[in-house]
């Protein structure tokens, strides 16, 4: 505790970060405030409809994402996810077309131009997925709950309303969008990720205090299991800190030269490949294509869907975690291709006099490497997956949906990672001035994916 006061102070004292600490807690509160800002011509009193649908689901899913955005019909309520379904968009094209590769060789002026490309992406995405949130909130409360300013009364998609909500609600995803652009430009930590996971934690005490109240019922099980839960819970975390943080060395021989007696030693080194390299970044991508079925559709409720359209709305079946699950293993590969380039590396090591003994410098080595990766990326996969679909899991067990997706799953993937990459930050911003940091070691391991703005 006395460590932890003395980090806060060393905080205080430096104006920078305490300037970008106060400038990132600002905005969020921007973003909360916004969050519950009801769409014009809607009655706030009359959204317990829309509540209750959004109570468990998919469409609770969808919600804990905008930060309960979505059921208070918020001018925020799209949240930032069309972003983020429009960054997957134009990575998974800069590995198919030669125009987006070269884009990516550019360096800043590339990474630029692939921006401004999202934000457009990111708009079309919105335009489509407004309509179907608004087409949903006429379908869900009652009629006499909107104001349509149409004198024929008109509420559809092309009335007043509905045109005003469409501009609105695209409005205010691209307003969230340049919000964590500036928390990562003025800020601390990746704004996209942060807003992501402020929105994930908001739902946490509803869920906790929903839990505890299932819990004291006369067939709840009582304190006992309540407490039983919180210490699963915290289990979970930890194996998801370990998960996020872990990784695994490759030995790499360097030969060096010991001035002094003109001789060379043998000082062994190691190229430090994580278990899981991608991060939180493939659930990400992931859950936003997941999000997809339902958007189609319109919000709709599932008895009015197909067989095959309900396997996926329902996030508690066999075909949604299965396929959510081979997603995940397969955007951790795609991750990791992107974010390690074992040729690079390779060449690098060559350059500096390294080498892997036994193995051949240059393309020999990019292989070795290649392989070594490959082979520790599939455990690595096959568990932030088994992660992903724990929440299905534990419900099975009879706990609350709601705070279900508190074990495992996308939002404590992304909460671990969110406030780890976080905390990596402050850590180098108090030992490049010389204070004590966050532990002891002065080193924390953040995750190695982000979106970036």
């Amino acid at each position: 505790m006395k460590r932890f006061i003395q980090t806060i102070r060393n905080i205080y004292k430096i104006e920078d970060l305490r300037k970008r600490i106060l400038f990132t807690i600002g905005i969020i509160l921007i973003y909360r405030v916004g969050s519950y800002v009801v769409l014009p011509g809607v009655n706030p009193s009359g959204l317990a409809n829309l509540q209750s649908q959004t109570d468990s689901g998919l469409m609770g899913l969808i919600n804990m994402f905008s930060g309960g955005a979505f059921s208070n019909a918020s001018i925020f309520a799209l949240g930032i996810m069309p972003y983020i379904s429009a960054s997957i968009v134009v990575q998974l094209l800069g590995m198919a077309i030669p125009y987006f590769q070269k884009l990516q060789k550019e360096g800043e002026s590339g990474r630029k131009k692939m921006n401004q490309i999202t934000r457009y992406l990111t708009v079309l995405i919105l335009l489509f997925q407004s309509p179907a949130y608004i087409r949903n909130l006429v379908n869900t409360i009652r009629p006499e709950n909107i104001y349509p300013f149409d004198p024929l009364g008109n509420i559809g998609i092309f009335s007043y309303f509905g045109l005003s909500s469409l501009l609105i609600l695209t409005a205010g995803s691209m307003f969230i969008m340049w919000l964590g652009e500036k928390i990562t430009d003025k800020g601390i930590g990746n704004g996209i990720s942060l807003i992501i996971m402020v929105g994930i934690i908001a739902r946490l005490p509803f869920a906790l205090v929903a839990e505890f109240a299932s819990r004291m019922e006369s067939q709840g099980g009582g304190l006992v299991i309540f407490l039983v839960e919180l210490v699963v819970l915290i289990v979970v975390i930890l194996v998801c800190i370990l998960l996020v943080q872990g990784t695994r060395r490759v030995p790499v021989q360097f030969a060096k030269r010991i001035v002094g007696n003109k001789q060379y030693g043998g000082v062994r080194q190691y190229v430090p490949l994580k278990v899981n390299a991608a991060g939180v970044m493939p659930i990400i991508f992931a859950q936003a294509i997941m999000f997809l079925p339902i958007t189609l559709v319109g919000f709709s409720n599932s008895e009015t869907l197909s067989s095959f359209a309900r396997a996926f709305v329902n996030y508690n079946g066999l075909w949604y975690n299965l396929v959510f699950a081979i997603l995940i293993v397969a955007f951790t590969y795609f991750y990791t291709a992107i974010t390690i380039n074992p040729t690079q590396m390779a060449d690098d090591m060559k350059k500096n006099g390294g080498f892997i003994p036994g193995i051949k410098p240059g393309k020999k080595t990019a292989q070795y490497i290649d392989g070594i990766l490959s082979k520790i990326t599939l455990p690595g996969s096959v568990f932030l997956a088994f992660v992903a679909i724990l929440p299905a899991i534990i419900r099975l067990a009879g706990v609350n949906s709601q705070f279900a997706q508190f074990y495992g799953g996308t939002s404590l993937l992304i909460m671990v990672g969110v406030i780890l990459d976080t905390l990596q930050q402050i850590e180098s911003h108090l030992m490049m001035r010389h204070y004590d940091g966050l532990t002891k070691s002065g080193r924390i391991k953040g995750r190695s994916g982000g979106i970036t703005g």
